[in-house]
């Protein structure tokens, strides 16, 4: 039987031998945009630590800890990502995910999520109102129907069904807030005001498996029934454990009409490391989008991991934060970007 500490000798080895061979993935650094990142952190030759966890914003250094606490038990990914995106989910002061979530412009909090595994299943609910922890609900949809997404009144008679119990996510908090946006009910979709969005997270087990969650409760004060790329498999959330993991973070709309995950992996499929893969999908988004309407508060950021513990993160605008878990610690960075905010 492999052993965890065998497991890690072996892929020490494996590593050594890489290095002997001189075989070298460096991280993009031509880019002016690259002279912002935090890349001491980063290395330049395959990585032999596992498990290795990311996720997005300031806040996943709280969502890190019992996803880490599994993982370094020698848990699966899978679970680790569930439990690590519930933390978010829960907290009421959160006003980007799960309860406490603001609304959309006629008051009703509406949550997206999806979970993907090392086998490619997945599973996503979208437009879900009155469950604290979509992303519970979606990995049921993955498990326990044959679909990967249900929406809406199908999600929530789903949820119900099992055992999943509603309940009132519009705080005070949140309340006034959406009271104070209808004075002038302008629309505007900024991205990291508070410095926070969806999560996403991506872990590499001991195992050398992968899996990804996302969770969000969406743009604030969005038309009812709007999607955002969360929920979206290829778009928000992607993983293929013969190449790695990535997360979407940002404007779901600009992450959609891209197919942004999905660029990300096949980088990385075609000899990319996942710093670079990230870095080519933000400059795509930028091109896309420079005399678009949404340019003006348009943002958008990328993690991944790759199926040897590599990772890299990049955003469009600065202000994009990660937090990054492995034998080192639990440690938050930010992320190179194109542009900073006028």
């Amino acid at each position: 039987m492999t052993t965890r500490r065998n497991f890690l000798k072996s892929s020490a080895a494996i590593a050594t031998a890489t290095v002997t061979a001189g075989v070298t993935t460096g991280v993009t650094t031509g880019s002016a945009a690259s002279e912002h990142s935090d890349t001491s952190h980063i290395t330049s030759l395959v990585a032999n630590k596992y498990p290795v966890l990311i996720s997005t914003w300031n806040f996943a250094i709280e969502a890190n800890k019992p996803a880490w606490k599994i993982l370094a038990q020698g848990g699966n990914a899978l679970d680790a990502v569930e439990i690590g995106v519930r933390v978010p989910e829960a907290d009421e002061n959160n006003h980007s995910v799960g309860y406490g979530g603001l609304p959309d412009r006629e008051g009703n909090v509406a949550l997206d999520a999806s979970i993907m595994d090392h086998h490619s299943n997945c599973g996503a609910v979208a437009c879900l109102q009155g469950f604290k922890h979509p992303i519970s609900v979606a990995r049921k949809v993955m498990e326990e129907t044959p679909h990967v997404m249900l929406v809406g009144k199908g999600a929530e008679k789903f949820a119900l069904s099992q055992g999943f119990k509603k309940q009132n996510l519009f705080t005070e908090k949140a309340k006034q807030k959406w009271r104070n946006w209808l004075k002038k009910s302008d629309y505007v979709p900024e991205i990291n005001v508070e410095n926070h969005d969806t999560i996403g997270m991506l872990a590499l087990d001991a195992q050398g498996n992968l899996a990804g969650a996302a969770t969000t409760s969406g743009v604030a004060w969005k038309m009812f029934g709007r999607v955002g790329d969360s929920p979206i498999i290829g778009a928000g959330l992607f993983v293929d454990n013969e190449v790695g993991a990535v997360a979407c973070t940002g404007l779901g709309e600009a992450v959609i009409r891209t197919g942004a995950s999905t660029v990300v992996m096949e980088m990385m499929r075609a000899g990319k490391s996942p710093q670079e893969a990230c870095e080519i999908a933000t400059h795509r988004i930028h091109k896309i989008h420079k005399n678009h309407r949404d340019m003006k508060h348009l943002q958008v950021a990328f993690i991944a991991l790759d199926k040897h513990g590599k990772h890299g993160a990049f955003s469009l605008r600065g202000g994009f934060e990660y937090a990054l878990a492995n034998e080192q610690g639990n440690k938050l960075h930010k992320a190179g970007h194109i542009l900073t905010w006028s």
